[in-house]
């Protein structure tokens, strides 16, 4: 019997002015390939557009991934998305076209990680939290408070937004 099929949704951050990924974005892609690996049962769905910087988001992580040996058919790319809700709106669409049934590593930012979990289930996608690299020391107290507080607001705000839109 083959392992069962594991998806790992990458949600993105910023992109550099020299299109390289920024130290966040490093993060996320590094705990989702902690989390999958090479497998040939692992599938990446990294999500996320053209930010203020080219390339798109998803673009760039593709690229890391496929540097750490990840097969480019099992990276799927979601390349429209420009904030957290349309990214996991336009991911959960993406996995039920695919019929995925079996839960979804949700790869972000561990103060970021809720959100998109909160937002994938409201989607209706089944979710799990791998371990993510911390970024706290990486961003500096004030810096990553200021990232909590916006998720303190954005969480609850985000998910009215869907709950009012799937009425």
């Amino acid at each position: 019997m083959p392992p069962p099929t594991t998806y790992f949704v990458i949600f993105g951050a910023a992109v550099l002015p020299d299109g390289s990924p920024s130290g966040t974005l490093r993060r996320r892609i590094a705990g989702a390939f902690q989390a999958g690996g090479v497998s040939a049962s692992t599938f990446y769905l990294p999500t996320g557009a053209v930010g203020r910087h080219g390339p798109a988001e998803a673009q760039v992580m593709r690229d890391e991934l496929l540097s750490l040996g990840v097969a480019p058919e099992q990276i799927l790319l979601e390349e429209t998305a420009t904030d957290t809700l349309s990214s996991a709106v336009a991911c959960a669409e993406i996995l039920a076209e695919r019929g995925v049934a079996e839960p979804v590593g949700v790869c972000s930012s561990g103060y970021h990680q809720f959100r998109c979990a909160l937002l994938l289930r409201l989607s209706g996608v089944k979710t799990f939290c791998p371990s993510m690299p911390p970024d706290r020391e990486a961003l500096g107290s004030r810096r990553w408070l200021y990232y909590v507080v916006r998720e303190v607001i954005g969480t609850p705000w985000d998910a009215a937004l869907l709950s009012w839109a799937r009425l």
